[in-house]
């Protein structure tokens, strides 16, 4: 019985390890929780129920393949109730695998475990010998399709995005400059509104815009948020596609009638109107909480 207990306490502290080690589910997962609260329990207290089923988990592995990092091996793992004495239980699978590979990987690893880890917690062992010889069990036409498929899939679909960014104020020359700069820079239109508020809209392709909201959130703002924002999948994801998107032609400082004591006051009458012009007239009511006219 004692040894058993020992046998328990050694398999919640590699599964403790595992856990904080491999903190995302997608990584590590535990199939059922019910088996370890038995577990903790009889480690625990000695005249607790011997547990009725093995803790079981999957630990997710994507072994060194050149180009091919959406590769994904998946270890369906249990731990017999006298692990680490016995060898765990793991069955490797993956898309990349024949049937016949896959039974290849599963024995060789087994070989492994029982010339190197017998008696000591393995996963971590076996986790590493699946992550540096899975590679050589795989099946190379299937990798070959699933590499063009994930490439064909990334070329397919181009996401258009529109930002529409709200600033407290914007008067600093540089930062103005800046803005107009970087847009042109990652081919982005829109338009810059400076004055207080600050209204910023660029569009473009969704990883430019994201890189502008990067560069532009690391200024020093009293306060900057995205107001407002649209994605747009397209299929062809062509430059035509995009073009057909955009509601601004290039990206220009707008300056709606400036008023106010230091002339930083813009109307916002004329800055509904250059937005109904665009299409945008709804985006009003979202930056001023008003209906626009």
């Amino acid at each position: 019985e004692m040894a058993n207990q020992e046998e328990a306490k050694i398999q919640i502290s590699e599964l403790d390890l595992l856990s904080s080690m491999f903190p995302y589910e997608e990584e590590f997962a535990l199939t059922d929780q019910l088996a370890l609260a038995e577990l903790k329990q009889y480690a625990e207290n000695e005249s607790a129920e011997v547990p009725s089923s093995k803790v079981q988990f999957i630990l997710n592995v994507k072994p060194e393949i050149p180009n091919a990092s959406m590769v994904e091996f998946s270890m369906a793992c249990a731990l017999p109730f006298k692990y680490p004495t016995v060898l765990p239980e793991i069955t490797v699978r993956s898309s990349l695998l024949s049937r016949s590979q896959q039974i290849h990987l599963n024995s060789d690893l087994k070989t492994y475990l029982m010339q190197n880890c017998s008696g000591e917690p393995c996963m971590l062992s076996a986790r590493e010998w699946v992550k540096d010889h899975a590679a050589d069990y795989i099946d190379k036409e299937l990798l070959s399709s699933s590499m063009t498929t994930s490439g064909a899939m990334q070329s397919e679909v181009t996401v258009f995005t529109r930002l529409w960014i709200y600033s407290h104020h914007i008067y600093n020359k540089q930062k103005r400059k800046n803005i107009i700069d970087w847009a042109k820079e990652l081919s982005l239109s829109g338009f810059c509104m400076p004055g207080k508020p600050g209204v910023v809209c660029v569009e473009g392709l969704q990883s430019s815009c994201e890189e502008f909201w990067s560069r532009v959130r690391r200024l020093t703002w009293k306060r900057i948020l995205i107001r407002h924002r649209e994605d747009v999948s397209l299929e062809g994801g062509g430059c035509a596609e995009i073009q057909n998107q955009r509601k601004f032609s290039t990206l220009e400082e707008k300056c709606f009638d400036a008023h106010g004591a230091r002339g930083n006051r813009m109307s916002l009458g004329q800055l509904y109107h250059f937005l109904e012009e665009k299409g945008c007239a709804d985006i009003f009511q979202m930056y001023f909480g008003v209906e626009g006219h």
